[in-house]
């Protein structure tokens, strides 16, 4: 009966799909899971499975891989500071050309060709994101320590969710791509797991999910290996970014879960978006994919 295994997975999945109907997901989508043609055409099946069962999955996407060959064609080297682009107005221009003119209008093409029904927005749209400069990062080094500007980077300061509830109230499926407005209407770039994770605390979401590169999130381990840790605290967090063991881009990654679970946000997850079909693995089945992240 070679059917069984697959009836099995229904019955193991209809908890979940009753506990979630009507509830706000809230997918950071980056990575090589947009790079990869097969990945994505997995993670946009997901997203229409998601919306016809009765979930309000909300994607915000990155493009950092595509800038950066976007920079590169153009002669100009991407620089990173613990995780975050430092963005000239230069490469504030590529930023909004990549991810409002190609990777947003993709992943909403995509979508639509599927069966879904997608609407691509920005976070300057009725002002869903409202940002101001962030100041500069204090870096220690040998000589001490100083402070570099991050240029055109923005840090949030209000998410207006209004013009989200209304395309997701009419069976579209948002698409946010993490750029804002500052407050002298220049467009800012914001890291997009942190866009994430306050569009999550805003809709009150029942999940935050962030699909990344790599299983979760790992600790040394006293033979000097490396053990995959399947649930983490704040304070294991905390420790871990101090100690090193967290660094780089993974940074902003926690830290948006923690955010989401300081404003109310039930469940967040980082995930391998290398696996195809991660988010429904991690939302329907019990044993579940990645790390979890809790307070």
């Amino acid at each position: 009966m070679r059917s069984i295994p697959k009836a099995e997975v229904l019955v193991e999945a209809l908890p979940y799909m009753r506990a979630f109907s009507g509830k706000y997901f809230v997918i950071k989508y980056g990575g090589q899971a947009m790079v990869s043609s097969k990945l994505m055409e997995s993670v946009v099946l997901d997203l229409i499975l998601l919306k016809y069962i009765g979930v309000k999955p909300v994607l915000v996407h990155g493009g950092g891989k595509e800038v950066n060959l976007v920079m590169e064609k153009l002669g100009k080297k991407p620089n990173f500071i613990n995780g975050l682009r430092v963005t000239d107005d230069e490469t504030m221009e590529i930023v909004e050309m990549v991810l409002m003119g190609k990777v947003n209008q993709h992943i909403v093409s995509l979508i639509n060709r599927h069966g879904g029904m997608a609407v691509g927005l920005s976070g300057r749209d009725a002002g869903i994101l409202q940002a101001r400069r962030k100041e500069g990062l204090i870096i220690e080094n040998e000589e001490g320590s100083e402070t570099v500007d991050l240029g055109r980077v923005g840090e949030i300061i209000q998410v207006n969710p209004s013009l989200i509830h209304t395309v997701s109230e009419s069976g579209y499926i948002p698409v946010l791509s993490s750029i804002g407005a500052g407050l002298n209407g220049e467009s800012l770039n914001i890291n997009a797991d942190h866009v994430a994770g306050e569009l999550a605390v805003s809709l009150k979401a029942e999940k935050l999910i962030i699909l990344t590169d790599v299983d979760g999130v790992y600790r040394e381990n006293e033979e000097g290996g490396r053990e995959f840790i399947s649930s983490i605290t704040r304070k294991e967090i905390r420790d871990m970014i101090s100690d090193g063991q967290i660094n780089g881009g993974m940074i902003p990654k926690v830290e948006s879960c923690l955010m989401a679970l300081d404003g109310g946000v039930r469940r967040t997850h980082i995930i391998d978006g290398r696996i195809e079909h991660s988010l429904i693995l991690e939302i329907f089945t019990d044993a579940g994919i990645g790390t979890m992240v809790t307070r």
